[in-house]
């Protein structure tokens, strides 16, 4: 599989350091807090997982499922929740688990609607960000990595359903893609 990939841009020791990195902080963020963590799925499940495996302060977990992409490199724009949350977030500290930010569309629907719902706060934890994308801005308090404008995958993120079993971020060459 890895002879089909561009080029392996973060590999599986990266990814581990950075996520005990990013847990660190929520543990010292959310000391007395417990906090929900919503797993944006498919994508941030691996990253999800790994995660919370590392916050050292009680937490609860949870999964939202959303549908945003009309073609399987473009987001479309419009966003459907296919699976909600089980638990209830008012007056909870809710931090919205994401594989990776793109256009920001999907993200800030997310936001919206969870506000919505009267947490204490909104924060955003992404594994990925890739800014040369971008369409709308969004507070994202914790982040892994910034990545080119390139098609990535591994680590839950796929292509076509594929490669998401990848333990490192790799691109795909744009002849993949067409």
């Amino acid at each position: 599989m890895k002879n089909e990939l561009e080029e392996v841009l973060l590999t599986e020791e990266q990814i581990r350091t950075r996520v005990s990195e990013i847990a660190a902080r929520i543990t010292a963020d959310y000391e007395g807090k417990d906090p929900v963590l919503v797993c944006v799925l498919k994508g941030a499940v691996f990253f999800m997982a790994d995660l919370v495996r590392e916050i050292r302060v009680p937490c609860e977990m949870d999964f939202m499922a959303v549908s945003s992409y009309g073609s399987s490199s473009d987001s479309s724009g419009v966003v459907r929740i296919l699976k909600d949350l089980d638990a209830q977030v008012e007056g909870r500290h809710v931090i919205i688990v994401e594989d990776i930010i793109d256009t920001g569309l999907t993200l800030s629907y997310l936001m919206k609607n969870l506000k919505a719902r009267n947490p204490a706060d909104v924060q955003v934890c992404a594994l990925l960000t890739k800014p040369a994308r971008r369409k709308v801005d969004n507070p994202c308090r914790y982040v892994g990595f910034e990545v080119p404008n390139k098609f990535v995958v591994g680590y839950g993120l796929d292509y076509e359903e594929r490669y998401r079993n990848l333990r490192f971020i790799a691109a795909l060459p744009e002849e993949m893609l067409e």
